[in-house]
């Protein structure tokens, strides 16, 4: 089975065997390309590493399956890969180190993995051929047939050749109800209005927090299941069938309450426009979202202006496909949404919501998509196959993967979007502050507004987080926000107001 590692020094996919394999396994899978990674953080089932897997327990027992995401926090400086020939260090090779994969793709020749003599692998560019047995494999980067198995059956080589095929279908629809997805129209209006400060022209990026909730009316329609096709496909892909998605109840929607900017830097020359930056305050963001009986449901993205029909970029239909697989634990249907904001030709602003299809989940859980020069197609890798009208495609456009959400909105009932935002670098206010927080609560008393009512704000309780124990005082601030039914006690009152500032009543 096919297993994904996110790591501080991006992702990496191991395939192991299904069943018996353990992350003991699954740390030998990465020795034979990554043999010196340094492991700062153990693999573990949740970003921040503190939900470490038992090394000894196989991954099916502790909830890990095919096409998972599993996490760990590695030294940077120890993960370079010794994929391709090794040479000594002797030929010459350090006065080329530091030459990335990319400029031999470009300018002609290969790249070498070179062992240092301290040790290190270094990656350098080689003007020499790539060797003639990189090509003789089953497929490219496979090994050859002889290599795996002596004999093979016509049967037996049709169904390996099948895992590497897939016949591009359209998925109709997405897996959210009827109901679709409800945005908060406070916190979606303060994330447009930021992007106007740029003209839309600064790509940005937000986790959007809320639950996903059961439709009043649930529809016990489903979806009609279609006869399966047959395959005469000279190239033997696979018809599919989309099995999942057959007979599933679409009976949930979504309601986002909260948005949050994670620390990112924009970035035009990024296939995502942007860079994450590492986040100090994600455990405290994860705490406050359960807390409050939130989690994440979705992601926001905010970018420039684009042709017509040019809905989302390959690289925003990968990181789409990636967090889906992420909430669904695989393979699986899921109600997580991609919400797009931008701007039209006539400076009006357009939100629209999106799922990637299973099938785009798949090819991404195998690694089949890539990134490519046109961000309008999502480029296969060449270990792959996608055909498209009966034909081999090296590419596949965007919309092929998306479906849409119908887009409602609303007043939330429990929550405010009135303090600044974290990890912006320019605002018309003076960020999170005192200050702040004293001009949004002092408004207590006035139009019907109460001290939970103001305190009642994502951004200002994660801001209280700095100050507050989280794992005391913020459950029982969180548990008068949830329930207004329970009193906030006086004592914190004071002591938040103090913080503040404020002078009298409150």
């Amino acid at each position: 089975m096919i297993i994904r590692i996110r790591t501080n020094m991006g992702q990496w996919r191991v395939e192991v065997p299904a069943g018996t394999s353990t992350p003991t396994d699954i740390l030998s899978a990465i020795a034979t390309t990554r043999p010196h990674v340094v492991y700062q953080k153990p693999l573990s089932l949740d970003p921040a590493c503190n939900t470490p897997l038992d090394a000894n327990a196989t991954l099916e027992s502790q909830g890990v399956h095919h096409g998972g995401m599993i996490y760990c926090i590695v030294d940077g400086s120890t993960c370079a890969e010794n994929t391709r020939e090794t040479v000594s260090e002797d030929n010459g090779g350090s006065n080329n180190s530091g030459v990335n994969a990319a400029s031999a793709a470009t300018g002609g020749g290969t790249t070498k993995r070179v062992i240092a003599p301290d040790g290190s692998i270094k990656l350098i560019h080689s003007s020499e051929p790539s060797s003639s047995s990189d090509n003789k494999g089953f497929r490219k980067g496979q090994l050859a047939l002889r290599d795996m198995k002596m004999a093979w059956t016509l049967a037996e080589f049709t169904a390996m050749d099948d895992a590497y095929n897939f016949k591009i279908k359209r998925q109709e629809q997405s897996f959210v109800g009827s109901g679709g997805v409800k945005l908060e129209h406070g916190a979606v209006e303060d994330f447009q209005n930021y992007l106007r400060r740029f003209s839309f022209l600064q790509q940005r990026f937000g986790w959007l927090y809320g639950r996903f909730e059961d439709e009043d009316n649930t529809d016990d329609e489903t979806m009609e299941e279609e006869e399966e096709e047959e395959n005469t496909s000279k190239w033997g892909a696979r018809v599919y069938k989309e099995q999942k998605e057959k007979n599933v109840r679409k009976n949930k929607q979504v309601v986002v309450e909260a948005i949050y900017e994670p620390p990112q830097r924009p970035d035009a020359t990024a296939a995502e426009g942007f860079e994450i930056l590492d986040d100090p305050d994600e455990e405290n963001v994860e705490a406050l979202s359960q807390m409050l009986g939130l989690r994440k449901v979705g992601w926001i993205v905010g970018h420039p202006p684009r042709e017509k029909g040019f809905q989302m970029s390959n690289a925003e239909i990968i990181m789409a496909a990636e967090l889906q697989l992420e909430c669904a634990g695989g393979v699986e249907p899921t109600p997580f949404v991609t919400v797009r904001v931008t701007v039209n030709d006539d400076g009006m602003v357009s939100v629209d919501a999106f799922q990637v299809s299973l099938q785009c989940m798949e090819m991404v859980a195998e690694e089949a998509l890539e990134v490519g020069p046109n961000p309008g197609f999502c480029y296969v890798n060449e270990t792959f196959t996608a055909i498209q009208e009966g034909k081999p495609s090296a590419t596949v456009e965007n919309n092929f993967f998306l479906t849409v959400v119908p887009i409602h909105t609303y007043t939330s009932e429990m929550f405010v979007s009135m303090f600044p935002r974290a990890n912006r670098a320019y605002d018309d206010r003076g960020g999170q502050t005192h200050e702040e927080m004293k001009r949004q609560l002092s408004k207590s008393g006035q139009a019907g507004w109460t001290f939970i009512d103001l305190l009642s704000d994502f951004a200002l309780l994660l801001y209280l987080c700095k100050f507050l124990d989280v794992k005391s005082d913020m459950i029982k601030i969180c548990e008068s926000v949830k329930n207004r039914d329970i009193p906030l006690d006086d004592g914190y009152k004071i002591i938040i107001s103090s913080m503040a500032g404020m002078d009298g009543s409150y």
